[in-house]
């Protein structure tokens, strides 16, 4: 069932692919290895730690010892020369965090793949015709900390969700400023724990049960949908050494629920103290109707039972050490 269905999106991946070709055969595409010289290739590798920590010794207000780390790691490979576009961005990001009387837990999971290829009928021109293509899972295991049971609610590849759609990219700078309007967006979700896919969790197809509670039929792995994107991305120094970076993304699904908008907006303000020390403010907001919120059952505590979505924000503040190589 997967394989198949990989299967269908590569090959509408390479659909799309030749008709971007074709249509611009007005436009020499042909590139050569003089082309792809490294004044053209605009290279990003950052590797960033921060920790922070609070000890107490007879403090009389009182407190709980605690320690956090989180570690980063971003690579970027983009090209842009005449027509040609080709943005590729990866962003590994983990963190945790370890309280007196607390077991070691996660305060962050990411792996997140973005690759977008556009082209321009001239060189004046701001406007591009784009393909684009994301990824983005987590490492480890997801907990709700709030409830005393120990059941994973996320995992590796549960979910993992892929956008793979084609349009048209805005940007004089397309580097420091762009808008991007996709009319044609696949976006598939990926939930390969069985427990969770039979828990119809983010939005996939439960399972079915009989009067008695035996299983009838698996939940589904996976749930695809067609629909509109639309993404802004920011990025420039709004003074010296305070760099913002901001992007935004909205989708809304064709078939069901059309106007139901999930939200995406990353906010994030670094300082750079020195080459090597900076600080971070950063904000995160997500809305998606297929992610449920799961509550304590008051009847049963040791049982939760799904609410509707909510609005999710994360916040992060922290000092640390960046090193670009």
């Amino acid at each position: 069932m997967m394989a198949k269905n990989f299967k269908y999106q590569l090959s509408i991946a390479t659909t799309f692919l030749c008709t971007f070709l074709l249509s611009a055969q007005n436009i020499d595409l042909t590139l050569y290895p003089e082309d792809f010289v490294k004044s053209h290739w605009k290279e990003v590798n950052t590797a960033s730690l921060d920790i922070s920590e609070v000890a107490f010794v007879n403090w009389n207000s009182g407190g709980s010892n605690s320690i956090s780390g989180l570690l980063g790691l971003e690579v970027q490979r983009n090209y842009r020369k005449d027509h040609l576009l080709w943005e590729n961005r990866g962003i590994i990001r983990y963190g945790v965090n370890k309280q007196q009387n607390q077991n070691l837990r996660k305060t962050d999971d990411i792996l997140e793949l973005k690759s977008r290829f556009g082209f321009r009928t001239d060189t004046e021109s701001n406007w591009y015709y784009s393909a684009n293509f994301s990824f983005a899972t987590q490492f480890t295991n997801g907990y709700n900390y709030s409830n005393s049971n120990d059941k994973p609610i996320s995992q590796f590849m549960a979910p993992a969700y892929m956008f793979l759609g084609v349009g048209t990219v805005y940007g004089e700078h397309v580097e420091e400023f762009s808008a991007y309007m996709s009319p044609l967006t696949l976006k598939s979700t990926f939930v390969l724990d069985q427990d969770l896919a039979d828990a119809g969790s983010f939005g996939v197809t439960p399972a079915t049960y009989d009067v008695l509670g035996n299983k009838l039929t698996d939940g589904e792995n996976s749930r695809q949908e067609v629909g509109i994107l639309l993404t802004s991305a920011y990025e420039n120094v709004l003074m010296e050494n305070v760099l913002v970076r901001t992007n935004v993304s909205l989708y809304t699904d064709y078939l069901n629920d059309f106007g139901n908008v999930d939200i995406d907006w990353e906010l994030n303000l670094k300082f750079k103290v020195n080459e090597y020390i900076r600080a971070t403010m950063g904000s995160h907001l997500k809305y998606d109707n297929d992610v449920k919120t799961q509550i304590k059952d008051e009847d049963m505590p040791e049982e939760t039972v799904e609410k509707g979505a909510k609005v999710q924000w994360k916040q992060l503040l922290g000092v640390g050490v960046s090193v670009d190589f």
